[in-house]
């Protein structure tokens, strides 16, 4: 799918026409520079790469320096491939939020908050056992039983346990587009979307 490659400001709220308070989150969605073009008679696929924020050549490798310098450009953080474009672009070309212009509706991905690690009740809303009769003293939070000692005498695989919680890939289809600002690049999204501010994300149409 055509999109572009952005960053998560925060979060507002803004009025719609009629009078309806809306919770927005606030992309900077772009500019976005053209650093490859794949074509199915050399990669066996059409794509574009393209690249997002400017760093430092300092903490580039060489490889990337002379990647970028192909498309005339700075070094960059990110770099991400999409699909189907409608308009043919060429490598060094821009590419801004105008693409979402008459689109209503778009898919982002990003990396959700990391939350350490994490008990059962949090990590997958478990109820807790017990109650505070019988014994029960401090197993509120517990996860139970893991399974029986006999047979098979062992945890199977997949057993919702204790661990490590959140920074993984999350996508979030079907987000309404409340209001596109061009001279900021800037996109409002209507709702939350996955990450803390200052992630990256993939803004797909």
């Amino acid at each position: 799918m055509p999109g572009i490659i952005g960053k998560k400001i925060g979060m507002t709220s803004i009025f719609s026409a009629d009078g309806k308070n809306i919770a927005c989150t606030v992309i900077e969605a772009g500019p976005c520079v053209v650093t490859q073009v794949r074509s199915k008679e050399i990669d066996g696929y059409d794509a574009l790469q393209l690249a997002y924020e400017e760093k430092r050549e300092k903490n580039t490798t060489k490889a990337l320096l002379g990647h970028f310098k192909k498309a005339n450009t700075a070094p960059k953080r990110v770099l991400h491939e999409f699909k189907n474009f409608e308009k043919d672009y060429n490598l060094g070309d821009t590419i801004d939020v105008d693409i979402f212009n008459n689109t209503s509706w778009i898919d982002i991905t990003g990396i959700a908050k990391g939350k350490g690690f994490q008990g059962v009740v949090k990590r997958y809303n478990f109820k807790g056992v017990g109650g505070a009769t019988h014994g029960q003293h401090n197993r509120d939070r517990a996860p139970g039983s893991l399974g029986a000692s006999s047979y098979p005498s062992r945890v199977f695989k997949g057993m919702r346990m204790a661990g490590r919680t959140g920074g993984n890939k999350v996508k979030v289809l079907n987000l309404k587009v409340v209001k596109i600002m061009p001279e900021n690049d800037l996109l409002l999204v209507k709702g939350s979307i996955p990450g803390s501010n200052g992630s990256y994300l993939i803004i797909q149409k």
